[in-house]
């Protein structure tokens, strides 16, 4: 059984000794090791990949104990198990249509277990993916009563993260504290970059030489989430208002899908304001 083992704590000798002791109390060979401690917040961050005979409840035992002096936030899990992902969408599909698609062809590791939307308009995409879909509208005075129900959803579906695919809508911060570090966003811009409405529009006025697209985690502050994963098209002038929404829909789901597979494959650490990300 190949398993991922991903470990933050405080900085102090001795870490990777306990963790690789323990691994090998259990039979393990380690696969991949990525390591790095954040200057800033002084915590360690580990992922480990390793293959071991070891039940997942032995393994995950071993490593508790053998780190324990350390109180770490250790998380263990097979590989093959993958993480479950809950899509929220308004009418723009090019992002769902593209995580979709992966999915459907081995290249992004993760579950959708549903796409929640507030309006009906992509249900025939989900249904054509076999997909659940879930209308839950959204107004002022249903606000409350919506996010409640989408906390059911995480719950009884057992979601692991939430992906906005140009879910039009904010969050109320107290939804984005309780699911901090697990609700991913992509903007349409290079952070900081253009906000409101029409922002490629907004762009093209402005005579950008440089268009991207920003995936962060999702926090109170608006589009001001710890960035998991950035990219950035060159433009000239001589294109058109346009031009710049196609190509920005492109970059768009690209770092989408970049961003969703680091999450699903167990590489990026939350470390305050930033993130450590394990790329392979």
């Amino acid at each position: 059984m190949v398993y991922v083992m991903t470990l933050q704590c405080e900085d102090l000798p001795g870490i990777v000794h306990a963790a690789s002791t323990a691994i090998v109390a259990v039979k393990g060979n380690i696969l991949e090791n990525d390591q790095f401690t954040d200057p800033v917040t002084n915590l360690f961050c580990m992922r480990t990949r390793f293959e071991s005979p070891a039940s997942l409840e032995d393994a995950r035992t071993r490593l508790a104990s053998d780190l324990s002096r350390f109180s770490p936030r250790l998380g263990l899990r097979a590989e093959d198990v993958r993480r479950r992902a809950l899509i929220m969408v308004s009418t723009s599909d090019h992002c769902l249509v593209d995580l979709l698609y992966r999915r459907e062809n081995g290249d992004l590791p993760v579950d959708i277990v549903a796409v929640v939307s507030n309006h009906p308009d992509l249900a025939p995409l989900a249904a054509r993916y076999k997909v659940p879909f879930y209308e839950i509208p959204v107004t002022p005075p249903t606000k409350v009563a919506a996010e409640e129900r989408l906390r059911e959803l995480v719950v009884d579906l057992g979601v692991d993260f939430v992906v906005l695919a140009r879910y039009m809508q904010v969050l109320s911060p107290e939804l984005c504290d309780e699911l901090r570090g697990r609700i991913v966003n992509i903007h349409h811009s290079f952070l900081p970059g253009f906000k409101g409405a029409r922002p490629y529009h907004q762009a093209y006025e402005r005579g950008v030489k440089l268009i991207g697209a920003t995936a962060h985690f999702v926090t109170a502050e608006l589009d001001d989430g710890p960035i998991i994963d950035q990219d950035v098209i060159r433009v000239s002038h001589a294109r058109s208002s346009g031009d710049l929404v196609a190509l920005g829909r492109d970059v768009e789901r690209v770092v989408l899908a970049r961003a969703v597979k680091l999450i699903a494959e167990d590489r990026v650490a939350l470390v305050g304001r930033r993130t450590v990300i394990f790329s392979q």
